[in-house]
């Protein structure tokens, strides 16, 4: 069996492991926050099996695995928003459910990225933290080399540079994540 989009599935394999590496090291500290990552790396995961295989699937299976990716990615997006602060909980839940609601009918990519960034935007202004602040600019970039489809080379397209810049992201993400306190609490002030 021919891959699709080899690197593509590569990239978004690499996403996901760093994604759960990152989940398991944050589950004492910031299990909200674990639990966003976890679901990073579940979105990785089914995105990339998405390019990867989708064209040697059945349509069924191939829109169940985007469809696993973009709720698993809002999901994410649930738990960082709710493992922000213990006041964004109801908030993150209204959000996650217009989210749920608008994705059943819609499936660009262009959505899920709206999403996150809307969640990115209001963890930047309760966390001030200079590591989500920074990864919160790596994830722009990302998101406009995705969306602008540059590709460095016809083997390596606008979403393996997407993937890559991400990992970047997620790092950072991870360092803030480490600052946070115990659960839903807002950031600490001890070194890392």
């Amino acid at each position: 069996m021919l891959v699709a989009e080899p690197v593509t599935l590569a990239t978004d394999y690499l996403l996901a492991l760093a994604a759960g590496v990152f989940a398991a090291l944050l589950w004492r500290t910031n299990r909200f926050w674990a639990l966003a990552f976890l679901f990073t790396a579940c979105g990785s995961f089914f995105g990339g099996t998405y390019h990867g295989f989708a064209p040697v699937l059945g349509p069924l299976t191939a829109v169940a695995l985007w469809k696993a990716t973009i709720y698993s990615i809002g999901l994410a997006s649930f738990f960082l928003l709710a493992g922000s602060h213990r006041a964004f909980v109801l908030l993150a839940l209204v959000k996650f459910i217009v989210y749920a609601s608008w994705m059943i009918t819609h499936d660009d990519f262009t959505w899920v990225m709206v999403d996150y960034g809307l969640t990115m935007l209001i963890v930047a202004i309760a966390v001030r933290n200079r590591w989500v602040i920074a990864s919160i600019a790596v994830s722009v970039l990302g998101a406009l080399v995705q969306q602008s489809r540059f590709a460095l080379h016809r083997h390596f397209n606008h979403n393996d540079l997407y993937h890559v810049i991400q990992l970047v992201a997620l790092w950072l993400l991870y360092r803030g994540g480490k600052l946070m306190n115990r659960s839903t609490g807002p950031p600490t002030n001890r070194p890392t």
